[in-house]
């Protein structure tokens, strides 16, 4: 069974080994059919603290490592 993956913008990296990315989902609205942009915040462990605010990330679905942190870096696509 395949793992979820999702790719999205670093907005935070102050914490330590923990990255906040913000993933962006274009949905249709179930009535109206606008196209809405949903935004979502995931905490992801980052082991080498080596992304910073502006990136953008890959991050897979992981077994839970902290009470909120249950995402992975996988790769750094674009470096701000």
């Amino acid at each position: 069974m395949c793992k979820k993956h999702a790719i999205g913008r670093v907005i935070s990296n102050k914490m330590n080994k923990t990255i906040t990315v913000a993933v962006k989902n274009r949905i249709p609205h179930a009535k109206y059919k606008k196209i809405i942009t949903k935004t979502n915040k995931y905490y992801a462990h980052d082991e080498h603290n080596q992304c910073y605010m502006g990136d953008i990330v890959k991050i897979q679905l992981h077994r839970p490592i902290s009470k909120k942190k249950r995402w992975i870096l996988i790769e750094r696509i674009i470096e701000k």
